[in-house]
């Protein structure tokens, strides 16, 4: 009988010699042969040799020491081997192990019939456990030192061309590691109790096999082969379950997890294997009690060690959740500990457990009752850990919400439980867990289970009819119940006494478990609810429909409560609080939550962010909510936002219609629908709406100038025909298209309509066919219009202030006025009409920032001119002479004189628009000196509140055309912006002041003080203003803090 195999510490100590007496009996290396001299022919014969011997021979030759030691031999030097030997070498070991193994099985058949103490017998099974080991020890470490060689290797070059000397599909090692293992897997999933003597193996075999298996699970690229994977979690699950090699196999999984973070998933999947194909979860409970044992304290120092616990947890429960739902309670203590990232994934592990381990309803009414309770508990943990000191568990906690809302695993009775917690969340402190509400509160609405609209009405109104509908059924039940002696009231209770919500849901069976983001039309089955109430059944079925729309009606309030921190969130910093406010709102408005609309209008300024994600989400909001392919739908949308919106929210309009534009996103055909709009094509357009197409076809111009170019004469006939008396604002928006008219339309429109166009805006300015709430915005956009278009503009502008000043006054008066401005009283002043004093206040002061406005304009044309024409000279081909003159003229300075002489134009061209301070006066400079004592008369103001307005207005504009004048007037200014009882009159200085530190830093540098003093008005809005005007200041250094 050949000596018994022990797996040694290591391939080379088969070749040590044991002198103890109790080793003499094992089989080890006698003659191993040297390689090295041999050539590579001679070697491959070598081989052949060993594998024909393997072949012809019996089964466990192996065990003959010659065979052996040859066999030994070329393991050893199994790496310096050419590929075509190392195939033949495996193959027969591979091929021979894998016959042995059915040979066992025919072995226990044969020796069930035999004596136990039958000598050929006990040889043979001697033999054939002698080859098992031998054969498995040669293969594995094969497996190792193949591996090895593989990582050790840093010459991919040397690889690749050894290679291409041999065939390709000779030896591809992926597919024989894969082989081997499996074959290795395979032989601990038979009957070895014959082999072994008893039920488990030796402990000398498990430990090899074991330990080395668990070595391969370090290398990463060796775990990417999915069948070398699934081979060596096999080997795990038999070794720790089967063959009871649980404690080592857990220290040694435990340790791997704490080392090595990307083993996690595979170790799950090692134990749940083991679990599903022995039945036997010794190996799952001994690692969740040997992870429920350890101190929490532990966890806080080994951060990545937790991080990867955590992991495996939630791995094993999504595998085994009825597994883990009973060992839980050995890891619950873990909640009290320091470490977040274990109370992270003790929550996903809740998340995992009340999702997949209560599902089954088979049972006792006790078991399913123990299972209720047990599942209640966990929902309780998952809310109170809602509140949880740490940010990431907070965050995480509200994220299995979300998946657990997704999955339809949250009952009605805990919805609104859910959505009032996550509603208070919105305003928690960290930004992780304000993005992880939003997340959940948009789960909730996509897949809430009370119907795709959310009307508080709705709601309202079906739930009244069925409570009266619940009403009548109730006393015929009363007396059903008295005659048969019973109540059937607890029918719908559970024996814990909760609402059972079966019924509601199979009453409710008609609507969409899971939403999608297309909004189904439910108008017309609310009108049917509204007209006649649908029987849904007995007593009970109506009690859990009531019940349902109960639930559904407060649900609809929580979230529709949550709009004005939603408005709040999207003024954040964080720009993921923004985004995903963004899209929380539109799924509101998709299920109709009531002021959902209004806060969704409120994003629009957001298109001036600079952080491109909070723009990109704003734009595609837009397009998304506004954006139909429907044209006229498309039309209506837009023009409707350009009625409803403010002054800043029709800026963030303009530039968003404009980009959306320049995109393509808003079509020709849009812009074609728009225009059939404006000219009251399309039955039913009213003349607001007309005014909002042609505000956003002035919008678009901006992007696409030749817009408005071809309907120039519908621009003029009915921007300021018969249209315009019924809607007013029709003529504003008018003027400011033919501002964004491009300069070959504005050439077009003098030719064609020059005369009728300028007496159509004479008229608007000078004329009282507007209502004085309207006509300020009207003759502002009507005298930019002029100054736009007009050759020579100063000219009409003249004509203006004249007709505007003699529908005030006519020449006799003036003296008289003056002297009653500068005596206080009101003789003339009531015969004047206050009304029409400060519109030529207005018109006056408007022409004079026009003015400035124009000039300037002036001087850069002239500058641009200047700039092409000295570009043009220096790129043609300029002759030696017209050379020499310039370089003449730049010695002599001519060429520096001429910029001066600009620039000295400009001066005095700006002064003679007030001409403050000199003897020579003008039109509008008639008008300073009278506008300053007017607005020095306090009491005078003070009875005509309208007129101190349009008066303050009109100082402010000439202070910032004018330096002598603003000095003049600086202190006017400041005492009336600090006592001026109308907070519109000193927010208007206030915004007034901005402009002129901007304009003479030096002058308002002395009052610095006094600017900061608004911000501690009594009014809100002057307050406001006053922040936005000196933050705007601070931020451009035009002022100190």
């Amino acid at each position: 009988m050949a000596p018994h195999f022990v797996f040694p510490p290591n391939l080379r100590a088969l070749e040590e010699q044991e002198e103890d007496e109790h080793q003499h009996n094992r089989l080890s290396v006698q003659n191993p042969i040297d390689l090295d001299p041999l050539r590579p022919a001679e070697l491959e014969e070598f081989v052949k040799g060993v594998s024909f011997d393997l072949s012809d021979k019996e089964l466990f030759c192996i065990e003959e020491q010659d065979v052996f030691d040859r066999v030994y031999t070329l393991v050893r030097s199994f790496s310096s081997l050419t590929p075509s030997c190392k195939f033949i070498l495996v193959e027969s070991l591979r091929s021979n192990l894998s016959v042995l193994l059915p040979n066992v099985d025919s072995l226990v058949r044969v020796s069930q019939g035999q004596d136990d103490n039958e000598t050929p017998m006990l040889d043979r099974v001697t033999s054939h456990r002698n080859a098992f080991k031998i054969y498995t020890f040669f293969l594995l470490h094969i497996i190792l030192a193949e591996e090895f060689n593989n990582g050790s290797s840093n010459n991919p070059k040397v690889t690749a061309s050894s290679r291409k000397k041999q065939p390709v599909n000779l030896w591809n090692w992926e597919l024989q590691r894969g082989r081997m293992l499996n074959l290795i897997a395979n032989s601990l999933e038979i009957n070895l109790a014959l082999l072994f003597g008893s039920a488990d193996p030796d402990e000398n075999y498990l430990s090899f096999i074991v330990k080395n298996s668990f070595s391969m699970f370090e290398n990463t690229m060796l775990l990417k082969d999915s069948e070398t994977k699934d081979a060596l979690c096999r080997i795990i699950g038999a070794c720790a379950t089967k063959y009871h090699y649980t404690e080592q196999s857990s220290a040694s999984i435990m340790h791997l997890i704490h080392k090595y973070d990307f083993v996690v998933i595979h170790m799950a999947d090692a134990v749940a294997l083991a679990e599903k194909k022995y039945g036997d979860g010794t190996l799952a409970i001994s690692l969740i009690r040997e992870i429920g044992r350890t101190n929490p304290k532990a966890y806080v120092k080994d951060t990545a060690g937790a991080e990867n616990v955590g992991r495996f947890l939630v791995e094993l429960a999504d595998r085994l959740p009825k597994l883990m739902s009973t060992n839980i309670g050995l890891l619950v203590p873990h909640f009290g500990g320091e470490s977040y990232k274990i109370r992270n994934a003790l929550v996903g592990v809740l998340g995992k457990l009340v999702a997949k381990a209560f599902k089954d309803v088979e049972g006792e009414v006790s078991s399913k009752s123990v299972r209720l309770r047990t599942k209640q508990a966990m929902l309780e943990i998952l809310l109170e850990r809602c509140r949880d000191v740490s940010a990431y568990t907070r965050s995480r906690v509200l994220q299995v919400w979300a998946e657990l809302c997704e999955e339809h695993s949250v009952s009605i009775g805990l919805w609104n439980e859910v959505a009032t917690v996550a509603a208070g969340r919105l305003e928690d402190k960290s930004a992780i867990v304000r993005k992880s509400t939003l997340n959940l509160l948009i789960m909730m609405l996509q897949h809430n289970p009370f119907g795709p609209q959310l009307r508080i009405a709705s709601f309202e109104a079906t739930l009244e009819q069925y409570k009266k509908k619940l009403n009548e059924l109730e006393p015929d039940k009363l007396s059903e119940g008295m005659k048969d002696g019973v109540h059937s009231d607890n029918d719908s209770c559970n024996d814990e006494g909760e609402v059972d919500n079966a019924n509601a849901e199979e009453v409710a069976n008609h609507q969409s478990e899971s939403l999608t983001d297309s909004l189904p039309h439910m108008e017309q089955e609310i009108a049917h609810k509204d007209s006649s109430v649908p029987d849904v059944g007995n007593l009970e079925q109506t009690r859990a429909l009531v019940a349902s729309l109960e639930a559904g009606l407060k649900f609809s309030k929580c979230i529709s409560a949550t709009m004005p921190t939603l408005v709040q969130l999207m003024a954040s910093s964080s720009a993921t609080d923004v985004e995903n406010t963004i899209l929380l709102l539109m799924r509101c408005r998709q299920f109709q939550i009531d002021g959902a609309e209004a806060c969704l209008r409120k994003m629009l300024p957001l298109v001036f962010s600079q952080d491109k994600s909070i723009y990109e989400a704003v734009e595609n909001a837009f397009v998304t909510i506004y954006i139909r392919k429907n044209l006229v739908e498309t039309a209506k949308n837009l023009l409707n936002l350009a009625i409803d919106s403010n002054v800043g929210d029709l800026a963030a309009l303009e530039f968003i219609v404009g980009a959306l534009v320049s995109k393509g996103d808003i079509s020709s055909g849009v812009i074609s629908a728009l225009w059939d709009l404006f000219c009251f094509n399309v039955n039913g357009t009213t003349a607001e709406q007309s005014r909002g197409a042609l505000a956003i076809l002035c919008m678009a111009a901006k992007s696409s100038t030749e817009i408005l170019g071809s309907h120039l004469q519908d621009i003029i006939d009915i921007g300021f025909g018969r249209w315009a008396k019924v809607e007013p604002l029709l003529a504003r928006t008018a003027c400011i298209a033919i501002q964004r008219l491009s300069e070959e339309d504005k050439k077009k429109l003098l030719l064609s309509n020059g005369s009728r166009i300028f007496g159509i805006l004479e008229s608007l300015i000078t004329g009282f066919g507007l209502p004085d709430n309207i006509w300020y915005a009207a003759a502002d956009k009507a005298i930019g219009a002029v100054y736009m278009i007009h050759p020579t503009p100063e000219n009409l502008a003249a004509d203006l202030v004249k007709k505007s000043l003699s529908s005030v006054i006519d020449g006799s008066t003036v003296d008289a006025l003056h002297n009653d401005i500068n005596s206080g009283t009101c003789s003339v002043l009531t015969t004047v009409q206050v009304a029409k004093l400060s519109r030529y206040l207005f018109v006056t002061s408007h022409v004079a920032m026009n003015q400035l406005v124009y000039v300037e304009s002036c001087v850069r044309k002239i500058q641009k001119q200047k700039s092409n024409k000295e570009k043009v000279d220096a790129e043609g081909t300029a002759n030696a002479e017209t050379q020499k003159d310039s370089s003449i003229n730049a010695e002599l300075g001519l060429a520096a004189s001429e910029d001066a002489v600009l620039d000295t134009l400009a001066e005095r061209a700006e002064k003679e628009i007030v001409s403050s301070g000199s003897s020579e006066k003008n039109l509008i400079g008639e008008c300073a000196p009278f506008l300053s004592k007017l607005c020095r008369n306090f009491s005078l103001m003070q009875k005509y509140p309208v007129l101190q307005a349009s008066a303050m207005l009109a100082l402010c504009r000439f202070m910032i055309i004018d330096a002598n004048y603003c000095d003049a007037n600086l202190q006017l200014l400041f005492t009336v912006v600090e006592n001026a009882p109308s907070e519109i009159v000193r927010s208007n200085c206030t915004i007034a002041l901005g402009d002129l530190a901007v304009r003479f830093p030096n002058l308002l540098e002395p009052w610095t003080e006094n600017m900061y003093a608004r911000l501690r008005d009594p009014s809100v809005s002057v307050r406001k203003n006053a922040v936005l005007v000196l933050s705007h200041l601070i931020l451009n250094d035009m002022m100190k803090v």
